[in-house]
């Protein structure tokens, strides 16, 4: 890390969170292409409020449809520049792997907020990750991180570890992060 100050963080999972997941049977899936990709009403303000605070804002996003061969790299990368465009966000940390590949980064495990961490010398004790899954949650308790759950209502199992807060929006979520940031600085 050097001399460079250390920074907190706000995670944010992206299809759920930052654009609308495609939700069949109760379970959510991303969009297919940039065309197909709806973001989430109201998003690019709640992120402006949270880098008004001095936050940083990294997507930490599991896109396994790549391994599946259901969805190319590029077009996940196209999605992204087009959210990159429209969304204050610093970075994106991507997995594109499956379950079976057991990989260190695919959440609930914490490989892209460790990766992210290290890549912007940010302060996991003091950062947040925001997510509508059991997977968000888990792998930001994993780093020690206060975890948000955006509450979907899926038809799956919660997370292991009990989020810090429950929030039904985007813009709840903002506001309880810089509640908790505010009170800490």
């Amino acid at each position: 890390m050097g001399d460079d100050p250390v920074k907190s963080v706000v995670f944010l999972d992206r299809d759920g969170v930052l654009n609308r997941a495609i939700v069949r049977e109760g379970r959510p899936y991303p969009p297919t292409s940039v065309e197909e990709m709806e973001i989430t009403p109201g998003a690019a303000g709640a992120l402006g409020r949270l880098l008004d605070a001095g936050l940083l804002l990294l997507v930490v996003t599991n896109q396994p449809d790549v391994a599946r061969g259901k969805q190319t790299q590029a077009a996940v990368e196209a999605m992204h520049a087009m959210m990159a465009g429209v969304l204050p966000v610093h970075d994106f940390i991507v997995c594109y792997h499956d379950d079976r590949d057991d990989c260190s980064c695919r959440k609930p495990k914490p490989g892209l907020l460790r990766i992210g961490a290290e890549r912007h010398a940010v302060d996991l004790a003091t950062s947040f990750i925001v997510g509508d899954r059991w997977r968000d949650v888990d792998a930001g308790a994993a780093v020690g991180c206060r975890t948000i759950l955006l509450d979907c209502h899926y038809a799956e199992r919660g997370p292991t570890n009990p989020p810090d807060a429950t929030v039904a929006s985007l813009a709840e979520a903002v506001d309880w992060i810089l509640d908790c940031y505010n009170t800490t600085e």
